[in-house]
């Protein structure tokens, strides 16, 4: 199988998958869409009524990576494979995505504190093969468990700002990590790009790591 080109395409504007990526020395530049992917008709995160949370979180990724390589096209971008990626949480079958305001993150602490869930990250990624778009991903899924948080300490995270953009209302690279008592699979997946699995997928499409 021939190397794919040493860059890639990123289609997420997220700084901590950028960090991640090149963390492991992958190069690659931002696809940008057309606005906020999240609200973006070809990659809409809204859930599906009775889908259940590793199939939401690897149809969006999937649908991310497929966006992404559609738009290379009709922008006449060099042809490069698209690496994309969700990540969501699962509370006893509940997926809980990023919050819309300070008090729904007030809300989703207060129900993640002393329990344990899932974190759950799939990535995707898509190339043009023989004029055909190929499509793959892979899910990582980690436990978190939180200790029991007094309601002032919740008050005083969601006002720094830090949850607004992130699943399940928190960043464990970030002031976070204190309320973590234990965890169980992929830091860097629960950051948001699970590096051991996004390396294999890349292998899968001849990238050289």
């Amino acid at each position: 199988m021939n190397s794919l080109p040493p860059r890639i395409y990123l289609a997420s504007q997220s700084p901590r998958r950028r960090e991640l990526l090149t963390q492991i020395g992958v190069q690659f530049d931002v696809l940008l869409f057309r606005g906020d992917p999240r609200h973006d008709p070809e990659t809409l995160e809204e859930v599906i009524p009775g889908e259940a949370p590793d199939a939401y979180v690897c149809r969006v990724a999937h649908a991310k990576a497929a966006h992404g390589l559609k738009l290379i096209k009709e922008r006449g971008l060099i042809a490069r494979p698209v690496l994309a990626a969700d990540t969501t949480l699962d509370l006893e079958g509940e997926i809980i995505g990023k919050p819309r305001d300070e008090t729904e993150a007030i809300a989703i602490l207060r129900r993640l504190s002393g329990r344990a869930h899932s974190v759950l990250t799939a990535v995707a990624v898509a190339v043009w093969q023989q004029g055909e778009p190929r499509v793959e991903h892979v899910l990582s899924v980690s436990e978190v468990r939180f200790r029991m948080l007094r309601e002032d300490e919740i008050l005083r995270y969601v006002h720094t700002g830090e949850p607004m953009d992130k699943a399940g209302a928190y960043g464990i690279q970030g002031r976070a990590a204190m309320f973590v008592t234990a965890i169980r699979g992929s830091h860097s997946g629960i950051v948001g790009l699970p590096l051991c699995e996004t390396t294999l997928l890349l292998r899968q499409f001849g990238y050289p790591l």
